[in-house]
């Protein structure tokens, strides 16, 4: 029996593992699946305002003591040099090899405290060089997503996190706080009363328009989304079920799910032997038409994913070495891919057809179906020139869409296909069912696809400027 990710490694070929992974589709957990329907929520965030529940799909961890900065200054990308109390960052984490791991959102939230939120890998890889590491004056903790079937146990977090986002969403913030609200700088931090209790806030805009992020006690979860819920009501203010919530980024424009690259190298492996056989990295999901037997093909660059402008040279972390030896403009970099409506329409009648062929089904309105998604993205000569990695569809733009990362010499506008559905029938993952490979036409688009979205973001990883 293995204890370690090691340990099935040295038996097993990754890909196979993680493209043959018994686990389940990826879950976003208790948080209803809606509220209205998904369509009503998705225009919602476009037309008025929204409320995300985002209290339970990450993790969190603290870091607390003079050496947190230090931790993450030695494992990140982006520099520290101005991150000031009540101001968040984006956390990019590479490994020797100067690829990517995972990303999330530090919060410093006092002068030697900091939070990180996100997806396990990025976490993981946090807390194993706090216990590995020399960081004496540091003090950290992880309070692990919520489990993704809870079957009506208790569920608690130590914090409730949600966004108001939307073009309403100003209105619905000053409602609630009885008067005007600075609207502050993009990623900072302050604080406001709700419901009579004070709650932290972060400038956010994840939706195209100026919103919060804002969180708190866990026990004050219901007495304040209940207080946003009735708030917001006049504005047009939806909740967002965990159906929809997800589906938001196929606008906004992050890649989500990138597979951690930490498989392979010498560098990582106490990393490896660190993971537990039961880790994110030892049980999630690949899936789709990519397939190599070199997991490293699997593995992305800051560039591909659109986080170029973080990598910095003014401090010493792991993987500097390696980044400063690529060339930005080799990279593979991220597009949106706009799918041709008849091509993906008989994805979709598939369904319906009694005589065959069935496609891979097309869920709505996200239709991964891993923790890491990578179909092949093919010119007209068959070659791959990039990955599809997160798919669905915006009834907004009425358009099946993906995020993904193609080469450089891609133009915009270029006409590509999406091989869509995995070979010979498809692996014996559990969230696969029987079914054929077809091609869908796809128009290479710009990142945010959303013109609100493209022309309302401040700089940053949705555009790869600088922010």
């Amino acid at each position: 029996m293995s204890d370690n990710l090691q340990q099935i490694l040295d038996s097993t070929n990754p890909v196979d593992l993680l493209r043959n992974s018994q686990i389940g589709s990826y879950i976003y957990p208790v948080v209803p699946a809606d509220f209205t329907n998904w369509i009503k929520e998705q225009k919602a965030w476009r037309d008025t305002a929204v409320l995300y529940d985002q209290s339970h799909h990450m993790d969190n961890v603290f870091l607390k003591g003079s050496d947190a900065i230090k931790l993450i200054s030695d494992t990140a990308i982006n520099s520290v040099a101005n991150f000031a109390v009540n101001k968040a960052k984006q956390y990019v984490p590479t490994t020797a090899s100067g690829h990517v791991i995972g990303d999330g959102i530090l919060f410093r939230e006092a002068d030697e405290e900091y939070v990180y939120v996100g997806r396990a890998p990025a976490s993981n890889w946090l807390l194993f060089h706090a216990e590995t590491g020399d960081y004496p004056n540091l003090d950290i903790e992880v309070d692990r997503r919520s489990p993704s079937r809870p079957y009506g146990h208790a569920v608690s977090r130590q914090y409730y996190r949600f966004q108001i986002q939307g073009p309403n969403a100003w209105s619905v913030i000053e409602k609630l706080n009885g008067g005007p609200l600075e609207k502050l700088g993009f990623f900072n931090m302050s604080t406001m009363t709700i419901a009579g209790k004070e709650v932290r806030t972060l400038r956010h805009g994840m939706a195209g328009a100026p919103g919060l992020e804002i969180w708190g006690p866990y026990e004050d979860h219901d007495v304040i989304r209940d207080a946003i819920v009735e708030a917001g009501a006049e504005f047009g203010l939806l909740p967002v079920g965990s159906r929809a919530y997800p589906s938001n980024t196929l606008e906004s424009g992050w890649i989500p799910s990138p597979l951690p690259a930490i498989y392979t190298g010498e560098a990582e492996r106490p990393f490896r032997e660190w993971l537990g056989a039961d880790s994110y990295e030892a049980t999630g999901t690949l899936a789709g038409s990519f397939v190599s037997d070199n997991i490293k093909d699997y593995y992305l660059t800051p560039w591909e994913l659109g986080y170029g402008s973080f990598v910095k040279f003014d401090h010493d972390f792991i993987g500097r070495d390696a980044l400063e030896k690529m060339d930005p403009a080799a990279q593979r970099r991220k597009v949106t891919l706009a799918w041709d409506a008849e091509d993906l329409g008989k994805v979709w009648t598939s369904l319906l057809d009694v005589d065959g062929p069935n496609y891979k089904f097309f869920d709505l309105p996200l239709a991964n179906y891993g923790s890491a998604n990578y179909d092949s993205v093919v010119d007209a000569d068959g070659n791959v020139v990039g990955f599809s990695m997160f798919t669905g569809y915006s009834a907004n733009e009425r358009r099946g869409l993906s995020l993904a990362t193609v080469n450089p010499d891609v133009p915009e506008g270029a006409e590509l296909s999406v091989v869509w559905g995995e070979p010979d029938g498809g692996t014996n993952k559990a969230s696969v069912e029987p079914h054929e490979q077809t091609q869908v036409k796809a128009v290479v688009s710009p990142v945010p696809y959303s013109t609100v979205a493209r022309q309302t973001y401040r700089g940053g990883w949705r555009t790869g400027q600088n922010s």
